[in-house]
């Protein structure tokens, strides 16, 4: 995107209170102006999409600044229909001429574009005519000296936990939040109930640090972070600093292992992929185009019967909340999958359509999902899990893309640890894991305790019976 043009049009008021140049009252305007110039050119269905997003990121190295950067992007995008013919235009410029060059540029594409029998607006009865304010916006009015102590402490931690950690690739600080406001227009009348008019504003702060311990040939990285609405519910800069180092010094002097078939144990984080990958299989795009290893999915079992996943869009201050999705589609708490059978896809209105189906409210992807076992004890932390893992891998960090979503096929790089009666024995690099994930879901055996939240996914550490390593 574009950065903000100063000649825009109306002139941005300064808003100290949220950091943002423009207020909901004035993206209004240019969706009216926009809706009104579509009317004139003859179309009647539409939709205009007005946003902003402001924030500051500042990076430091071995206890000196390197970058402070300051970001503000903005756009309004257009999207006209004609019958069911659509086109699409965007600008960064909120000028009057500008706006309209762009709502004749929609309007020209949806004339020339081929008919598509489901092109269209939401249904009117899946509209969210309200919603809930689900507490998503917390600025953060972090000055770049401040941001910059805050990278400094993590990565002094970092150097502080041990003396074997000898260098570092830097320590980030990001304050991040935007706004947007959303407008349609069907057969040429707004605002009324089934049509949709809203919008939010939203944050995510973050700090990370990456440490590497060891020297020359053994040389070890890792990294961790801490990602929030608020910028109250960050850890502390001295805990990631510390827990990055910790994560590099454990990696130190590691081995290759034999090509074996064994159990291999997930990390939560990477377990969370697991979950995308579930996530992606049966989400409408890849099911109308039949690229998933999980057609035909619905109401099959895909997951052992002690598997539950939740998605639950309304969880206030959530990572993944929306009250809904990017069409104006209303979300609502529903399980997608019981005692592993699947109960439902993840559907836009287009997708929806191309199945013959309803949409879900996924517009824009999944909403706070949680994987969860019913076999699970309050107890099942890391180290009990590794005790159910027994002898096999245990897994934290994958490489590569490997993953073929028409079969399944399932294979990536993988470093971790290698696990001997319950406890762990050594470090591993320099293997490759292989399965099907198809096979691979059904045969998870247990899921942790050790709930992490990835995004819009929440899952613990998660067991696989059975997995190809290739080795040495």
């Amino acid at each position: 995107m574009k950065k903000t043009s100063a000649a825009s049009t109306p002139s941005p008021q300064s808003q100290p209170e949220t950091g943002f140049q423009f207020s909901r009252a004035q993206f209004e305007e240019l969706s009216d102006l926009a809706l009104s110039h579509a009317r004139k050119l003859g179309a009647l269905d539409g939709g205009i999409d007005v946003s902003e997003g402001a924030g500051l990121s500042v990076s430091v190295r071995k206890g000196e600044l390197e970058n402070v950067e300051r970001n503000r992007d903005k756009s309004l995008g257009v999207t006209l229909y004609l019958g069911h013919r659509r086109g699409n235009a965007s600008t960064s410029d909120f000028s009057p001429a500008a706006i309209r060059r762009t709502v004749q540029a929609a309007y020209d594409i949806a004339r020339f574009t081929a008919e598509d029998p489901v092109a269209g607006l939401p249904d009117e009865q899946d509209i969210a005519n309200d919603y809930p304010d689900l507490d998503l916006f917390h600025p953060w009015a972090v000055t770049p000296e401040e941001a910059m102590q805050i990278a400094l402490r993590c990565e002094a931690a970092a150097f502080a936990t041990s003396k074997k950690i000898s260098n570092s690739e830097g320590a980030g600080v990001s304050a991040q939040q935007s706004h947007f406001f959303t407008e349609h227009m069907r057969g040429g009348e707004r605002g009324r109930p089934g049509i949709f008019r809203g919008g939010y504003a939203s944050s995510r702060h973050s700090f990370s640090v990456a440490p590497i311990a060891g020297r020359g040939a053994n040389m070890q990285r890792d990294a961790w972070y801490s990602s929030m609405r608020s910028p109250a519910d960050l850890a502390s800069p001295e805990a990631v600093g510390r827990y990055a180092a910790e994560r590099a010094l454990s990696r130190l002097k590691p081995r290759k292992i034999a090509t074996t078939e064994c159990p291999v144990l997930f990390e939560a984080p990477l377990a969370a992929g697991l979950l995308g990958g579930f996530v992606q299989a049966v989400s409408g795009g890849a099911l109308y185009r039949k690229t998933s290893f999980l057609l035909d999915s619905l109401g099959t079992q895909v997951f052992p019967d002690h598997i539950d996943i939740l998605e639950d869009p309304h969880l206030r201050g959530g990572k993944g909340s929306a009250p809904f999705d990017d069409e104006g589609v209303r979300t609502a708490k529903r399980q997608v999958v019981e005692a592993g059978i699947v109960q439902g896809y993840f559907l836009s209105t287009y997708s929806a359509r191309k199945l013959g189906m309803r949409t879900t409210g996924n517009a824009g992807g999944s909403h706070n999902l949680t994987l969860a076992s019913r076999l699970t004890q309050p107890g099942d932390d890391l180290d009990a899990m590794l005790r159910k893992l027994g002898t096999g891998l245990f897994v934290t960090e994958l490489m590569g893309q490997g993953v073929n979503y028409v079969t399944g096929d399932y294979s990536r790089g993988a470093s971790g640890f290698w696990v001997e009666n319950g406890q762990i024995a050594f470090p591993v690099q320099e293997i490759t894991i292989a399965g099907n994930l198809r096979e691979m879901l059904q045969q998870i055996v247990a899921v942790g305790a050790d709930v992490y939240n990835y995004g819009a996914k929440s899952v613990g550490s998660v067991l696989i019976q059975r997995m190809k390593l290739a080795g040495s």
